[in-house]
């Protein structure tokens, strides 16, 4: 990245400002602005999110919210309720206080001298989901938004459930909120009320895990804030960006087709980063974008930020199987609108364990159905549901993984084949027990036999006609079932195989059903359909189409003790024990900005015995510590474990509080949960 020194306006920085809602509760800010806002009030940019500005996130935030001031707005950037400076709690995400919040932030901002009453809100992750959920409220000064690693339907398509199987996410984000949620205020910003402020954090904590798990089916908690629920809610432009290999890829697209305003969609070969910190590259100056669309849209600045494809995105090449990657080598492609009119969906027959391509001429005949029983071990090699790329966890080499899976191949493709959008297996099946799941992958096989995945995607078979009313499999009974995958952009090279797999489970990256089951795939009607590209249709982007990711000089961080970065599979062949164990340690940090030394470690691990649906456990631990040299010394330590049998979910979870070394809360919970054919 670039740092840029010198920007259109000087600008200074409030470190904490409070803002007063309706109730007396006072949110807190940091907000940068130009100077000359004092005479020249201009538009204001707002960011509402839970992972504290005073630490935690001020690095990121410093990189981009000095650019845009130092382009002429005023950048607000708030800690939610009940997290970092501001008062109050944060009992759960996306609640309808947090949006009440997030007008009266706005009405506030759009109020002061030195704004000139147009506001707009960006973020990524849940900022942005924040300014989406925000925005369906139709704020009057809101004009416009930018948001990134997203989704607009809480249920389908987040940490929680996919294709009505639980992830095992669901547990991980409940472990990270559950720290996050009950971290004290700094005592150099809110003076000695911080120990109260704490202490209402620690007394009001419970896992949110429970209240999830409360909730396996679509219905009215995860309809809330969903905006796929009502498109028309949504009345000002939206920038729209993410990342293959972000667990929120699909949004961006469905996104451009439900919405009816201004919209330009962006996707990369990201994990869940901003695409200027974008991981894998390459990066691009997402910022510059950014910019002018916050010209054009708070500014009325005619600058042609409309003109062009409605989506750009990077169309990946092949590469061999690796957890992590730099780079992920393609290049830029574009769509008029989308769905695009250019992209054609393609019927592939499964016929054996073949995938039939349209150019090989007859059809074989119909052969046997054919079943699988996968062991638990599939799916060990799945990586995350939304990758950080730190520490590697995409998904490896698939070989291993297809060896307990139903497997249809391609012959070698004799032209190149590219697929832009979310993929789909067309199934008659029948199962051995009332509920059932099936994972689809697609992987990229190349000439030495290496697989990689390129997508996939889940579905719970009691949720085959809907979520909000799933319903039982009848054993031995025939069902079709559609199993949407993610959406992607994938080129395949000649010789190489297009390979489809289906399991039974896939241990951890979704919580297996309550019990094994021997799945039966019938031929008839069975077919992959992929949504082809032509290749000689132009891409309508330049070669170079962005450019070099930029952004302002973050203050300084001293690292005190060195990060810790592993995932590590393990399996004994003596008692037959098998765990997936992930070590996330920032080690311990000084921000010199404000002399405050942060530490966070987080570890989950995910175990089973052989092929026992009994012996499934989670955990996820985290250890926050927060000090100054010689004056504030605390400590967060958070512990959930989910068990599981066939009738309900088990969560055992302990939340303790250290000041100076001495424990001054101590809270567990010891909860179960019916599973209700999830």
């Amino acid at each position: 990245m670039r740092f840029v020194e010198q920007l259109p306006y000087e600008t200074r920085e409030e470190d904490h400002v409070t803002i007063t809602m309706a109730d007396g509760v006072r949110l807190s800010a940091r907000i940068w602005r130009p100077v000359a806002s004092d005479r020249e009030p201009v538009p204001a940019v707002v960011e509402t999110i839970p992972y504290r500005k005073n630490d935690l996130t001020s690095t990121r935030d410093a990189i981009h919210h000095p650019y845009l001031a130092g382009h002429g707005y005023a950048c607000v950037r708030v800690d939610l309720r009940g997290t970092g400076e501001s008062e109050g709690v944060l009992p759960d995400e996306y609640l309808e206080q947090e949006q009440r919040d997030a007008e009266e932030v706005l009405a506030w901002v759009a109020a002061q001298p030195w704004c000139d009453g147009n506001t707009g809100m960006m973020g990524i992750s849940w900022g942005a989901f924040a300014a989406l959920q925000t925005a369906a409220r139709r704020p009057e000064s809101l004009k416009a938004i930018v948001i990134a690693s997203f989704t607009d339907d809480r249920y389908a398509d987040d940490m929680h459930y996919l294709g009505g199987a639980m992830l095992s996410d669901n547990l991980a984000e409940a472990g990270t909120m559950f720290a996050y949620a009950t971290c004290p205020p700094d005592p150099a910003v809110v003076g000695e009320r911080w120990r109260e402020m704490w202490q209402e954090r620690l007394e009001a904590a419970r896992p949110w895990v429970l209240e999830w798990l409360r909730h396996p089916h679509r219905d009215a908690y995860w309809r809330h804030a969903s905006l796929s629920e009502d498109y028309t809610r949504l009345r000002c432009p939206v920038l729209a960006s993410s990342g293959w290999a972000d667990g929120y890829s699909n949004a961006v697209t469905r996104l451009l087709a439900g919405a009816d305003v201004p919209r330009k969609g962006l996707i990369g070969p990201w994990s869940h980063k901003l695409p200027h910190l974008g991981e894998p590259g390459p990066a691009i100056g997402y910022l510059q974008e950014v910019v002018a669309w916050w010209d054009h849209w708070l500014k009325g600045v005619d600058n042609g930020v409309m003109e062009g494809p409605m989506l750009r995105t990077w169309m990946q090449e092949s590469v061999p199987p690796s957890t992590s990657y730099e780079e992920r080598p393609g290049r830029w492609v574009g769509e008029p609108s989308w769905p695009s009119p250019r992209i054609k969906e393609v019927a592939y027959p499964l016929r054996g364990a073949a995938i039939v391509m349209a150019d090989e001429g007859e059809e074989p005949p119909r052969g046997r159905p054919r079943t699988v029983r996968s062991p638990l071990s599939v799916g060990q090699f799945a990586g995350k549901w939304a990758s950080y790329n730190a520490p590697p966890d995409l998904p490896y080499d698939q070989r291993e993984e297809d060896g307990g899976s139903l497997v249809f191949e391609t012959a070698p493709l004799t032209e190149r084949l590219e697929i832009l959008g979310a993929p789909s297996v067309d199934l008659e099946v029948s199962a051995s027990a009332p509920v059932a799941q099936v994972t689809a992958r697609i992987s990229d096989v190349d000439p030495d036999g290496r697989a990689t995945r390129v997508t996939y995607g889940v579905l719970n078979l009691t949720h085959r006609e809907s979520d909000e009313h799933p319903e039982p499999l009848e054993p031995g009974r025939r069902y079709r079932a559609r199993i949407t995958l993610n959406g992607v952009g994938q080129a395949f090279p000649p010789g190489h195989r297009i390979r489809l797999s289906l399991s039974t489970s896939y241990w951890p990256l979704v919580w297996p059903a309550p019990e094994p089951v021997l799945l039966t795939v019938h031929e008839e009607g069975a077919a992959l359909t992929l949504p082809v590209r032509p290749l000689e249709e132009p891409d309508g982007l330049p070669e170079a189409p962005f450019g070099e990711p930029e952004g302002c000089r973050p203050p300084p961080v001293t690292r005190l003790t060195e990060p810790e970065q592993a995932w590590n599979v393990t399996r004994s062949l003596v008692d037959y024990h098998s765990a997936l164990d992930i070590v996330k340690d920032r080690g311990l940090q000084r921000y010199e900005a404000n002399g405050i030394e942060v530490g966070l470690r987080a570890c989950e691990r995910y175990a089973s015995v052989a092929d026992d649906f009994a012996s499934l456990s989670g955990r996820s631990a985290w250890t926050m510590t927060f000090s100054r040299p010689g004056g504030w010394d605390v400590r967060v330590e958070t512990s959930t474990v989910l068990t599981a049998d066939a009738e309900e979910f088990r969560v055992d979870a302990t939340l303790d509080g250290y000041e100076d070394g001495r424990r001054v809360f101590s809270r567990t919970w010891n909860e179960t949960v019916p599973r209700n054919l999830a």
